[in-house]
This record gives C-alpha cells, sequence and structure tokens, in this order.
C-alpha cells in the first residue's frame, strides 16, 4: 500500500520508537537526548507533554523529524494536505527522496563494515552477516540488472521470496530505481501468487529455486511456474539459488549469482516475522535499515530443530530486542520453561509482541521465563494500512507502569479515540468502541492500489472524518488502551456483545491450557454461540471432560454466564499461517460444517492439523446427538 517515499516516511515513527528504547532505561529521561528536535518546541519537557505536541503541532512535529531524520534529494514545500474525509492523504509535497539511499548510502558513508542483516538459515548455526557495504553492491548489482531487463520507474515486481538477503536486496533495488515491488508471503499457493501477480500486472518476478524451513524443501520455483501460466503479463522470472538442487529453468527464467558476504559485530535487532508480512516489511527490512541497524532475517521456525530455535539463536547472536507473535509465545509456552532456560539470554533488553493481542498468561511468561523479569514486555498495536506501530507501551516515561495484556500509549503523532454504536465519539474513559484515529500521520496508507474508491469506502465513509481501523478497543480510566480484537470477530450471545479475545484470555489462564481460538457459530436460542477450540500444554495428564467443565465455570465466574462456552474442543494444534496467526475463519467454517467454503490453506503452516479438526469435531457433535 506505500509508495517507495512513504515508506521512508514511515520510518521517521520507527526511528523515534528506537531511539526512545535506547535511553528509556535512565532514571531521569532529557527528552532531547532521544529527540534533539524537541529543543525548538515550546512548552516540551518529557514523554507527556512531547505526546501532546505531536498532536497539537502535528506539522511542526513532523516536519522537524523529517528534515532532521532523513536525507532529501530535495526539500519539500508544504508539510501535509489531508481530508480524511475524502480520502486525501498527502504528505512533504515538492520532496524528493529514495528509500533505498536512506536505508544503505549514509550508512555506507559512515559506517561501510557494520552488519546490515544477519540471515538466520534454517539450518541452525549457518548463520549469514551482511555488511552495510555489501548489502548496498547487491542492491546497486540487482538495480542494473532490473534496468537493462527493461525494469522502469512506475513498473511493478513481484517477489516471492523467504527472508534472506536477496530477498530485501530486491525490495531495495526496485526501490532504487523507481519501481514498486509486490512482496507475496513464500508460503501462498500458485492460485493465490498468479491472484497477486495479475493485480500488481507485474511483468518480472523474482523468486528462488527452492525454499528451506523446517528441514524441508518449497518448491518456490515450481510454484511459481505453476502461477505464471495465468499470468500473460510476466516476462521474465528472476531465479536466486538458495540449494544447489537444479530447477527447470524456461526461455523466460535468469538465474541470479550467488555472493559472497563479510562478517561483521554489530546490535542486533531480531524480529522474525517473514517479509511477506507487514511487520517483516516494516521492521525487518526498512525500519532496522533506515536507523542503521543490524536486523536478522529468520528463514526457519520457532521449533526446528526444537523448541529452544529462538532462544539459541538469542545466544548465538547475541539479539538485543526482540519480536515475535503471541501465537508464537503461546506455542513455546505449552514445551515448557527449560527450553528457553538452558540458552543465556542476557544479551535481551526490549521483548516485543505483534499481530494480535497477547493474552495475560503469555505475557507474564514471556517477561518472567524468557526476559528474567528485567525485558520490557513491548505490546504493539498496529497494521498493514498504519504501516508501523501507533500505540504501545512505550515509549513512556522510565518509571512510567506496563500493564500485561494492553498497548496502552498512543505512538507521537496518533490520536485515537473510540466511537459508539451510533458513530459518536465516546468523551469519557472508562469504555469501549470502534478504534479510530482521529488525524493523518505521515506512515498510514494513501490508497490501494487500483481502487481508490474501496480505500475511501473501507477507511474512511464508515466514520467521516476518522480513519477507521476494524479494530475494537477499550480506553481504561488512566487513558490506556487495550484492542479488543477485530469488531467482526465479536460474538452477539442473546443481545450480550462480547470480543472473542475477552474469552480466550480468560480459557488461557488455565494452567493447563497452552493457547485457544473462540469463535460464534449460529445458535437456535441465543442467536450465537461460543465455541472454544483448546490446546493443552504437553504432558498435562487430565480428563477432558473435568478440564471442559472447569473452563466453562472459570468464564462464568471471570465474564458472565453468557460468555461461557457452549462446547470445547480439545486439540492437539490450531491451523496457523506460517506467520503465527490463527485461521479463525478455518474453524468457523469447520463448525457450520461448510467443508467445502474452507478456501486456500496453502498459508497454514501445517495443513494436517485442519483433519484433525474436522475429524475431532466431527465425533463431538456425534457424542452431543441426542
Amino acid at each position: 500500500m506505500l509508495p517507495c517515499a512513504e515508506r521512508v516516511v514511515a520510518s521517521i515513527s520507527r526511528r523515534l520508537f528506537r531511539s526512545y528504547l535506547s535511553v528509556s532505561s535512565r532514571r531521569r529521561c532529557n527528552i532531547t537526548a532521544f529527540m534533539p528536535e524537541a529543543a525548538g518546541f515550546d512548552g516540551v519537557s518529557d514523554r507527556s507533554t512531547l505526546q501532546d505536541f505531536s498532536v497539537s503541532n502535528s506539522e511542526k512535529f513532523w516536519a522537524a523529524a523529517a528534515r532532521h531524520r532523513l536525507s532529501w534529494i530535495r526539500t519539500f514545500d508544504a508539510v501535509r494536505d489531508c481530508d480524511l474525509s475524502r480520502g486525501k492523504i498527502k504528505w512533504f509535497e515538492g520532496g524528493k527522496l529514495n528509500v533505498s539511499v536512506n536505508c544503505l548510502d549514509r550508512h555506507v558513508h559512515t559506517c561501510p563494515d557494520k552488519v546490515a542483516l544477519i540471515w538466520e538459515r534454517d539450518e541452525p548455526g549457518s548463520e549469514v552477516k551482511v555488511t552495510y557495504r555489501s548489502l548496498l553492491d547487491m542492491t546497486c548489482r540487482l538495480g542494473n540488472l532490473l534496468r537493462r531487463r527493461g525494469v522502469k520507474r512506475g513498473d511493478c515486481v513481484t517477489i516471492y521470496m523467504p527472508p534472506c538477503p536477496m530477498a530485501v536486496a530486491s525490495m531495495l533495488a526496485c526501490a532504487r530505481i523507481g519501481a514498486a515491488h509486490n512482496v507475496v508471503f513464500a508460503g501462498f499457493s500458485a492460485e493465490a501468487l498468479s491472484e497477486r501477480i495479475r493485480d500488481a500486472q507485474s511483468s518480472t518476478v523474482i523468486t528462488v529455486n527452492q525454499g528451506v524451513r523446517g528441514g524441508k524443501l518449497v518448491e518456490l520455483k515450481k510454484t511459481v511456474d505453476e502461477a505464471v501460466q495465468s499470468c500473460p503479463t510476466v516476462q521474465q522470472v528472476f531465479v536466486a539459488t538458495r540449494t544447489e538442487n537444479p530447477v527447470l529453468m524456461a526461455a523466460r527464467d535468469v538465474a541470479l549469482d550467488e555472493y559472497v558476504f563479510s562478517y561483521q559485530d554489530g546490535d542486533v535487532f531480531g524480529c522474525v516475522a517473514d517479509i511477506g508480512w507487514i511487520t517483516g516489511h516494516s521492521y525487518t527490512v526498512y525500519g532496522p535499515l533506515a536507523n542503521g541497524g543490524t536486523t536478522v532475517l529468520f528463514e526457519s521456525t520457532p521449533i526446528y530443530p526444537d523448541p529452544g530455535r529462538y532462544w539459541e539463536m538469542v545466544q548465538r547472536l547475541k539479539i538485543n530486542q526482540f519480536y515475535g507473535a503471541p501465537t508464537a509465545i503461546r506455542l513455546l509456552l505449552k514445551y515448557g520453561d527449560q527450553w528457553v532456560r538452558k540458552y543465556d539470554r542476557s544479551t535481551l533488553k526490549t521483548l516485543g509482541s505483534v499481530g494480535e493481542p497477547i493474552n495475560t498468561e503469555a505475557w507474564e511468561w514471556y517477561h518472567t521465563v524468557v526476559g528474567d523479569g528485567r525485558c520490557p514486555v513491548v505490546d504493539t498495536w498496529w497494521q498493514t494500512e498504519t504501516g508501523g506501530i501507533c500505540i504501545s507501551p512505550k515509549p513512556s516515561d522510565p518509571d512510567a507502569e506496563i500493564i500485561p495484556g494492553m498497548a496502552m500509549r498512543p505512538f507521537f503523532g496518533i490520536k485515537p479515540v473510540l466511537m459508539d454504536t451510533e458513530g459518536n465519539v465516546q468523551s469519557s474513559s472508562d469504555t469501549s468502541g470502534a478504534l479510530c484515529i482521529a488525524q493523518p500521520w505521515p506512515g498510514m496508507a494513501r490508497t490501494i492500489h487500483n481502487n481508490h474508491q474501496r480505500f475511501i469506502e473501507t477507511y474512511c465513509q464508515p466514520h467521516p472524518g476518522y480513519f477507521f481501523t476494524g479494530d475494537g478497543a477499550y480506553c481504561s480510566k488512566e487513558g490506556y488502551y487495550q484492542i479488543t480484537g477485530r469488531l467482526d470477530d465479536v460474538i452477539n450471545v442473546s443481545g450480550h456483545r462480547i470480543g472473542t479475545a475477552e474469552i480466550e484470555d480468560v480459557v488461557n489462564q488455565c494452567p493447563v491450557v497452552a493457547e485457544s481460538a473462540v469463535i460464534g457459530y449460529a445458535h437456535d436460542i441465543k442467536g450465537e454461540g461460543v465455541f472454544a477450540f483448546a490446546v493443552l500444554k504437553q504432558g498435562v495428564d487430565t480428563q477432558y471432560g473435568d478440564v471442559s467443565q472447569q473452563l466453562k465455570d472459570t468464564v462464568s465466574k471471570k465474564i458472565a454466564k453468557y460468555a461461557s462456552p457452549d462446547h470445547i474442543q480439545f486439540v492437539k494444534r490450531l491451523p496457523k499461517t506460517r506467520s503465527g496467526k490463527i485461521m479463525r475463519r478455518v474453524l468457523r467454517k469447520i463448525v457450520e460444517g461448510d467443508l467445502e467454503g474452507l478456501g486456500d490453506l496453502s498459508t497454514l503452516d501445517d495443513p494436517t492439523a485442519v483433519q484433525e479438526i474436522i475429524q475431532g469435531n466431527s465425533e463431538l457433535c456425534n457424542k452431543h446427538k441426542p
């Protein structure tokens, strides 16, 4: 959704976030230590006054940050020209910059041998380090090759690759020559890939011969070959080499040479998201590189070759910040503390959570076991559409509280509001509603590619004058925000509306439960009923019936009787995407008996989990038949 220049602008907020973390451990925070521009802001002395200034004087705030923190080819004439009610969003008009230059060239001038990327390959202990000088060289070579092969400014190149240095170079090379990139998650099926190629109208695709994940080969080139059969616009496919296995090359295919990388030490930012998702896009590639940081490209899975993979990697690579998904944290919690404690995690400074609300038990385990009780956990809320973090416990004053399971504080320049069912702004705290953002910010999406009307209808029309996020939230009396989940993940039980995340949080508090997923289903009497899927911790020896009743009683006590699950199905694993998100849509279809409507399951980490759940659900239904 974000063109090249806008990705650079979006990195401003990420730079502020990173800078604040570097000084937030000090007992007294000098606000100019992490934002020197604040010296020119009247009345700004601490985090709170800076937050107020960033919202009430947003043009001055963002202009100062942009001039100080980015390298401009030509500076801008106007800071912004925005009207959310009409979907008109323009920032820094008249300005000219390049995201590749901001991520690479300026750092090569000052620290060419600093490590930019650490490629954590699927094979443990075989990491590859790439310096800024090497990454710039790789990017320039690839950019020149794309130009020679006819890729020009305004073209859209589809990138179908796992996390690897060549994938990052491909993204930056496109940005360098003025082409857009369409990064497609390398777990999508041929059909899903072809739809995205056609939508982007790409004539060029970049891929690898094979992927490697969890010890298994993934035939990415074969998937591309199948996909492009229905993509008449594709004229050439660039193929990088990941394995030594040869693949079939057609006339349109172009082989990319392998590069040799330098090894240097440096601070390490460990975001384990795939680059095919927004988290990997912003916090594995553009955010860290724009800051001159060292970033990890994680190719494997959290349990390969064993459940200690993340923490062995932290010890070996000396990772300082670790950014992962709640579902992965809950998965590892199930295997016990021993897989964490056997590795040295003393280099960790900050733990991050992203993708969905994190339940209290997982937060506590993450903080206490993984972080040894010393690392702050930042439960971040943002979206593909926002480009970067919008609500997070930090930055904050050094001694400010962090509440488990809450995103808490708006980021600088972000003004969230909650809407009631009538479309009115909730003026009081200690209330819930639809989460909207009251004013534009530089990192936000401007449009949907080739469909601006859809952008207006989705984000601007539901609440005119506000950016509609589609999420529900609760604002406490202290002004802290807690994300309650997607508004379409709300169950209406006998007229009572409740978010599935709230029920899941209670279910997950049971000592024998590792994780859960809750959905609504059609109920003859209630309108909607509550159906819960639960994964028990490894080694738990208990009777399902006893646990089921215990969970129902707990939900009744902690929420209300109407929220108590009508049915609980115990499963070995939940259907998840490779990025760790639970596919509740699939669970809903299974409960509804619509097995023909399960849709594309190619993004699942383990599709066999679906068949196990279908079988178990059938047995559960037969058990409850009169």
